[in-house]
């Protein structure tokens, strides 16, 4: 126990208490955790107080997945707890995943007595060991007195520069004994200064650069979404005239009905929005990283453009394609340098792109996104998605799961605002849907907010509808129940004769659902529905619409033999982009 004398200016805390009073300074009003023994002095501080809300899960990966929801549909940091050993480690995944995605995120986990480390302690783990490759930055804290410079350090990692998870493993020796509190602490972070002003020489030689392309388009992605960019980015791609391609996790930053707006790129990115980038002579990349998923084969991605590249991790300007002229800097500082220099550009040689417009609306009217009845008299699940979309409109929210259901939903709901596509980009992490919706209506509750999931992702997290039930947070899941794992099994008819090994869900012969999502919907007291034909779908939407003193889930009946079009496979060019299944290549394996 520390002997340290604290004043009125620096009261005495235990470092629970500092972690609780550290929070509260923050600014944080809600966390989703689970408790346990070493992370349990801190739960019996966080039970006397009314400052922020905790949101008890049932799974540790729900309460990191609730944070990234929280984050991306409020812009705050996410914050999750858990404890030492396995409730730690349950966090990884959902730390990943907010890694892969530039997700701003605390997890704080608790460690055993500081004297047991290293012994093989019970429900010992070394977190900060196992986390350091894939957060901003892991902190262990031992001392009480360093509690508050630790939490504010941490805040100011996963918020600013490029956003990203930060954990902090705190002892429990460090949450029992006390230390003065020192608020506001002095935080030192050694060569942490990012870069947010771009160099000017570098705004001209884009400007210079974009008034010399013909074929231009501005390739979005989500880094532009982090920087808050989507007033400024509207106001540049409309002075400039180009078009525009907003990755998955950019979904939203300018509005679909934006007449420049040509969708979004990659495997299964629309036509117009793949050959934009293919067939252009200069990329103007904002906040984007040059995904294997939106390139195809890099060495045969957009031959002959040349590269601007924005981004605020320096880490990411050439690490895939080479730039041109690369910029660091924030996307929305370097959009409001850029705006007065290309004005100025502009009234001495405008670019003419009047027939790069030509071929791009000549590939919009005739590679519009469209799907085919199933032919097993089984619903359509883009069908399902897009009205769901329509119905619920634009102010709200959409969380999906990986795979097919994923991409439909990108395809399908018009998102006119950031914010209201929420998914797992980076890692593909299925099982990210209902705990992320979860989080995002905590944030917003007043927004209608939709998990839409996979039957596969489903069972890996809907134990959170618990958590949903009893703390009022009404969302409403979408189960587009296909009976197996859509998109692999799309690729094994595909690339595999149609070998559809180990991803079908439901066992033949046998009951017909396992297990029956209705009756696990009303073991949780939600409101379930099952649809399965067509006149049932906009009944049932509109049901869901209006239930709000609930959670919902429908279960809808789709085809198995649906499949994501477009489609690259993995391993070729992009200028091999299929329209439908009969013109698809075969994989070579790469």
């Amino acid at each position: 126990m520390s002997n340290s004398a604290g004043s009125a200016e620096h009261p005495v805390l235990t470092g629970s208490g500092a972690l609780l009073k550290s929070l509260e300074y923050l600014g944080i009003t809600d966390v989703f955790g689970l408790p346990g023994g070493a992370i349990m002095p801190f739960y019996d501080e966080l039970m006397s107080q009314t400052a922020i809300r905790h949101i008890l899960v049932r799974h540790e990966q729900g309460a990191g997945h609730a944070a990234e929801g929280y984050a991306l549909a409020s812009g705050q940091v996410g914050v999750c707890i858990a404890t030492s050993g396995p409730g730690a480690t349950n966090l990884v995944t959902a730390i990943a995943d907010a890694y892969m995605d530039s997700i701003p995120m605390i997890a704080i986990t608790g460690q055993v007595f500081s004297h047991l480390m290293g012994t093989d302690a019970f429900q010992e783990v070394d977190i900060v060991g196992v986390t350091m490759p894939i957060t901003k930055h892991s902190f262990l804290v031992t001392k009480p007195e360093d509690v508050p410079a630790t939490i504010a350090a941490a805040y100011q990692l996963a918020t600013t520069g490029r956003p990203g998870p930060v954990l902090v493993d705190i002892t429990k020796d460090c949450q029992i004994n006390s230390a003065p509190f020192i608020w506001p602490p002095k935080v030192d972070l050694p060569g942490y200064r990012p870069i947010t002003k771009a160099h000017g020489k570098q705004i001209t030689a884009a400007a210079q650069l974009i008034s010399e392309s013909s074929k231009p388009v501005f390739y979005v992605g989500g880094g532009s979404v982090r920087a808050n960019a989507q007033t400024e980015l509207a106001t540049l791609v409309e002075a400039v005239g180009a078009p525009v391609v907003t990755t998955l996790t950019a979904r939203g930053i300018l509005p679909d009905s934006h007449p420049q707006n040509l969708g979004m790129p990659g495997m299964h990115g629309t036509v117009p929005a793949v050959l934009a980038l293919q067939e252009s002579d200069l990329i103007i990349a904002l906040g984007a990283r040059f995904d294997d998923r939106v390139t195809g084969k890099v060495s045969e991605f957009a031959p002959n453009a040349k590269v601007i590249h924005v981004d605020i991790d320096p880490a990411e300007i050439g690490k895939i394609r080479e730039a041109d002229v690369p910029i660091v800097g924030d996307v929305r500082e370097v959009i409001l340098d850029l705006l007065p220099v290309w004005a100025d550009v502009k009234r001495a040689t405008a670019p003419d792109l009047t027939d790069w417009w030509a071929r791009l609306n000549t590939l919009r009217e005739t590679y519009p996104l469209g799907f085919d009845t199933p032919d097993d008299g089984l619903l359509s699940p883009q069908a399902i998605i897009a009205k769901i979309g329509e119905m619920t409109g634009p102010e709200g929210i959409f969380a999906a799961g990986v795979g097919q259901h994923q991409m439909w939903s990108a395809q399908y709901i018009k998102y006119e605002r950031p914010g209201a596509w929420l998914n797992s980009g980076g890692a593909g992490t299925m099982g990210f849907s209902v705990p992320a919706a979860m989080g995002a209506k905590v944030a917003q509750p007043d927004r209608t907010v939709w998990s839409i999931d996979g039957d596969g992702c489903f069972q890996m997290t809907n134990q959170e509808l618990a958590t949903c039930m009893i703390n009022g947070i009404n969302i409403k899941v979408a189960v587009i129940n296909n009976s197996s794992l859509g998109m692999v099994r799309q690729w094994q008819t595909l690339f595999f004769d149609g070998r559809h090994s180990f991803t079908d869900l439901q066992p033949l012969p046998g009951p017909e659902f396992i297990p029956d999502f209705v009756k696990l919907g009303e073991a949780y007291g939600m409101l379930a529905i099952r649809v399965r034909t067509e006149e049932e779908i906009e009944p049932a939407i509109k049901l869901a619409l209006e239930t709000n003193d609930r959670p919902v889930l429908i279960d809808f009946i789709v085809s198995k033999d649906a499949m994501v079009w477009p489609m690259v496979p993995q391993g070729v060019g992009n200028s091999n982009v299929q329209y439908a299944r009969e013109h698809a290549p075969v994989w070579d394996g790469e």
